[in-house]
This record gives structure tokens, C-alpha cells and sequence, in this order.
């Protein structure tokens, strides 16, 4: 199966092009947006951590070296668009203008973090594993059945290609053929339980099969192959052919949560490693350096503006109230049911006696 689904890649290590088809497609506009939102969101994803260790926000899922994925597969969507996350993909939700603001109330524990800027259709951040996938499927479905040309993709880990909601979202999305990309990121773990413990399968792209649709497994390090083979599968969905399959082969450097250790079961010298020769923000670098597009000066800039914007974001979050514990219980039903009450007053009432 490794035969008959490789890794693609357009980028290699070293910023040198693989795929002579796609150079005219490379502008040096193009590049510099990808290499600025990659900078914009590790600047944030670094700083929500610092904000965690120091109390600010509560636990927090770092995504630092799957920039790339991310970035990549977000700036490939068009305005109408639908993006499903899951708790990890905060970054693609920015590159697809999500608030930053509502994105650390959301790891602040305030439901406005939910809510997207008006006009985007990005759904809240998926908790549960893999249910985010049968959401956009059946979003996806609904855009057909409207007649529009918008597309979903949703995002998930390794981990999720072992649940059911994964197996009945891509079954409905195939036989509807709904236009939605099932966009996956392989880090290699399911918290602490690494892939070759947890399935059988060489790849997670070779599960495409089984639906009869397109399953692509590509290198998630390298931006180019993200952003052109996730336009790709959007047009295709656009298209009316239905959905595809994309595994983004990538590698996340620290824990699974602030509140994780990862050194109890990943070697993470491992990770040091891969910051020297996988990095997908030095792999741009590398590019640019070749092509004569690197400027220091303007790199300069784009990282103190990100980290100014942050900044803001940071302040605004914490101009808001403390998050009331009893909309976790308000919440549920339109009325709440006795179920919920009893819960919701022992739980207060805990709360008095330990605050």
C-alpha cells in the first residue's frame, strides 16, 4: 500500500522544487502569504502556551510544526466555504480569518469562542473525536442540494480514522457525493499511542479505498503540495465528483496538551531532530533563499505585526468576565431537563465548598 499511495511532495528539505508543472504557479506573492501566515500563527500557538503555563487561559493543544498543513489547506478555500476543526486546528481557522480573540475566550472557557466572524463558516472546534467529520459531510450534502459550488473540508488526526464517525461520514459524503475534503493530519500519535499500535493499515490515505473515492498521502511539511493538492480536491468537489481523502504526513513537537508529558512515550530528541531538517517554516526559508525572494527586513516585520495583533487579541480576551461555570449547564436544552439541574446545582455547590 505504501507502493500504491507514496508521499508527494513538491518542496524538498532543502527549498529545492520537485514538481517542474507547478514552478509558474509559485509567485513570490504566493509565497510570502504562506511564509506570513505560517509565522503569524507559531507566534500565537507559542504564546497561548506561555498564557497557559502563567494561568491565563486554561489547557491548550499546541500544533507547532504542522504549520504548513494548516496554512496550506486554509488558504486554498474560497470565501463561501465551510471549515470543520478540530481542537488542534486553531491555525487553519486563523488563516481562514477566524477571530483571534474568540479563539483564546474559546481556550479561556467562554462560549463566545464558538462564534465566528459573521460571514465565515468555520464550526466550533470538534472535542469529541471525529464527530466534526459527519457535520461536513451533511454541510457539505446541504451546499449540493442548495446548488451552490461551496465546498467543506474538515480536519482530523490519526487517531479519528479509528472511530466510527469517521467510517459513516466518509460513506455518507461518498455515496451522496458531497463536496467536502477529509483533510487529515498524520503526527504520528493518538495522544500517547503511536500508529502502528493503533491500526494495521500502512497509510490512512489506502482508507479511501474502501469508499471508492481519491485518497492522497502527501508530505504535511511542504506547503506547495498542501496548497495545490488540496485546491485539487476542492475543484474536483466543486465539480460534483465528490469527496477525497488527503493524508498530511506531519509531525507535532510538543505535547498532545499543556497538560500531557509526551517524553513518557515519544523519544523527543526525535522532534529537535525534525526542527532541523523538517521544519515547514525553514523549509520556505530555504526556498526563498534559493529563488532570491528572502528579505530579513521584511521578515522582521511580519513578526513583530504578528506578534502585535497577539498582543491585542490577548488584551481583548482579558477585558471579558470570568467564564461562569453554569453555561456549561445552561447550555444543553432550550429547558433544561432535571438530569442537568441536579447536575448543575451539586456541581455549584462543589464549587462553594472548594473554590
Amino acid at each position: 500500500m505504501i507502493k500504491q499511495f507514496p508521499i508527494q511532495q513538491f518542496l524538498d528539505e532543502n527549498g529545492k522544487i520537485l514538481n517542474k508543472d507547478i514552478r509558474s504557479q509559485i509567485t513570490t506573492e504566493l509565497v510570502k502569504n504562506f511564509y506570513q501566515h505560517c509565522v503569524r500563527i507559531r507566534t500565537f500557538d507559542r504564546k497561548a502556551i506561555s498564557l497557559q503555563r502563567q494561568g491565563r487561559i486554561g489547557t491548550y493543544a499546541p500544533f507547532e510544526g504542522q504549520e504548513a498543513a494548516q496554512v496550506g489547506s486554509a488558504l486554498a478555500l474560497q470565501q463561501d466555504d465551510w471549515l470543520f476543526p478540530t481542537y488542534r486546528d486553531h491555525g487553519a481557522a486563523m488563516t481562514f480569518g477566524h477571530s483571534l480573540r474568540n479563539i483564546l475566550l474559546f481556550w479561556n472557557g467562554r462560549n463566545e469562542g464558538c462564534i465566528p466572524p459573521e460571514g465565515k463558516k468555520i464550526f466550533p472546534p470538534a472535542i469529541p473525536i471525529a464527530t466534526q467529520i459527519p457535520h461536513a459531510a451533511g454541510a457539505a450534502y446541504a451546499e449540493k442540494r442548495k446548488g451552490t459550488k461551496n465546498a467543506a473540508i474538515v480536519y482530523f488526526g490519526d487517531g479519528a480514522t479509528s472511530e466510527g464517525d469517521f467510517h459513516e461520514g466518509i460513506n455518507f459524503a461518498s455515496v451522496m457525493k458531497a463536496p467536502v475534503v477529509l483533510f487529515n493530519q498524520n503526527n504520528g500519535y493518538a495522544i500517547s499511542v503511536p500508529i502502528n499500535k493503533q491500526m494495521s493499515s500502512q497509510t490512512i490515505a489506502q482508507k479511501a479505498l474502501a469508499y471508492d473515492i481519491p485518497g492522497v498521502r502527501i508530505d504535511g511539511n511542504d506547503i506547495f503540495v498542501v496548497y495545490f493538492e488540496t485546491l485539487k480536491a476542492l475543484e474536483r468537489a466543486r465539480q460534483g465528483q465528490g469527496p477525497t481523502l488527503i493524508e498530511a504526513v506531519t509531525w507535532r513537537y510538543g505535547a498532545h496538551t499543556t497538560a500531557d508529558d509526551p517524553s513518557k512515550y515519544r523519544d523527543q530528541t526525535e522532534s529537535q531532530q525534525r526542527r532541523h531538517t523538517m521544519d515547514p517554516l525553514l523549509r520556505i526559508e530555504h526556498f526563498m533563499k534559493n529563488e532570491g525572494m528572502y528579505d530579513e527586513h521584511w521578515i522582521n516585520e511580519i513578526e513583530e505585526a504578528a506578534q502585535a495583533e497577539i498582543d491585542l487579541a490577548v488584551q481583548e480576551m482579558e477585558e471579558f468576565p470570568v467564564a461562569n461555570p453554569a453555561d456549561i449547564f445552561d447550555h444543553v436544552f432550550a429547558e433544561p431537563t432535571w438530569g442537568i439541574q441536579k447536575q448543575k446545582e451539586e456541581y455549584l455547590r462543589l464549587l462553594e465548598v472548594n473554590p
